[in-house]
């Protein structure tokens, strides 16, 4: 039994994923995943904020496989800090079918840098969500976004819409290629064509550098399971305003799932049902699943 327990008001990993009704493009891509662990194995870091499930590799690929997409794009998530080694555990046994986003220090060293790229590593993120951070990473940004850019990889930010005012400037100021996860995380009670999400959609739309994820209705609905009819509008959007820059993932298994509204069990298989309802043509769903995370992730595929 491992030695690290889960918090007690988390919730458990689906037990039975549905098999989804979309049938997604060949060569689908799951570009917003994690593993975390296992603790005996990969400890997770005495700073986090959370302590997560179990959740293995094995576990991942067999999602995968459940849900017909081919590859992943394993996100390093806070609760492992800097500590890589399972995401890079897990791209190692992926046979070329996944890619990683790593968290890295500072004083990371070119050596380091360069093993996380044999690895697959190809970003780095950046988590601006107060609650889950002591300090917003300003400074270790800057410098790493210079570290970074000889390797062609991609900065990854995450923060909530309330607090964009305060880091539209600095976030346009980046240099690299920047991907925001989950859009933002925008309040869906509030209008869609309302001041807050227009200034994300001004942040991704007037700065070609920038995509974004139209991931985790599930953290974003109050209105919750199994349509998120609330989210749909903002997705569809980012969809249709920069459609080659959009990606999309399941988040499994679906970390912290207690700061939402409506705590539940995602079902990924409905995840994957939600797919059609914000890219609402096949060529955009497969710009979505296919044409945009090969473009960032294998480049040399294509």
């Amino acid at each position: 039994m491992s030695k690290f327990q889960m918090d007690p008001y988390w919730l458990p990993i689906h037990p039975q994923p549905s098999k989804p009704e979309f049938k997604a493009p060949a060569g689908a891509v799951d570009a917003h995943c994690h593993v975390f662990g296992p603790g005996d194995v990969f400890p997770y870091a005495p700073q986090r904020k959370y302590t997560p499930m179990d959740a293995s590799k094995e576990q991942l690929f067999a999602l995968r496989d459940h849900l017909g997409f081919s590859r992943n794009v394993i996100v390093q998530a806070t609760c492992h800090g800097a500590d890589n080694r399972a995401m890079v555990d897990a791209l190692e046994a992926s046979n070329g079918l996944a890619r990683g986003v790593a968290t890295v220090t500072k004083d990371v060293t070119d050596e380091e840098l360069n093993a996380l790229h044999a690895a697959g590593v190809r970003g780095v993120r950046f988590n601006f969500v107060k609650r889950l951070v002591d300090a917003l990473p300003f400074d270790n940004l800057k410098t790493i976004a210079q570290r970074i850019a000889p390797l062609g990889w991609h900065i990854v930010i995450y923060f909530e819409a309330a607090e964009l005012p305060e880091l539209y400037d600095f976030f346009t100021s980046l240099p690299t290629t920047v991907v925001v996860d989950h859009m933002g995380r925008p309040d869906v009670t509030k209008p869609v064509d309302g001041p807050e999400f227009e200034l994300f959609l001004k942040l991704v739309r007037e700065n070609e550098n920038f995509w974004s994820k139209v991931s985790c209705p599930e953290r974003l609905s109050p209105e919750g399971p199994p349509a998120y009819s609330d989210v749909i509008p903002f997705a569809k959007k980012v969809v249709e305003t920069i459609p080659d820059r959009v990606l999309w993932g399941t988040d499994w298994p679906h970390p912290n799932m207690t700061s939402n509204e409506r705590p539940h069990i995602p079902d990924d298989g409905k995840l994957v049902d939600y797919i059609p309802k914000i890219a609402v043509t096949e060529e955009l769903q497969r710009k979505l699943l296919v044409d945009n995370p090969m473009r960032l992730y294998w480049p040399e595929e294509l």
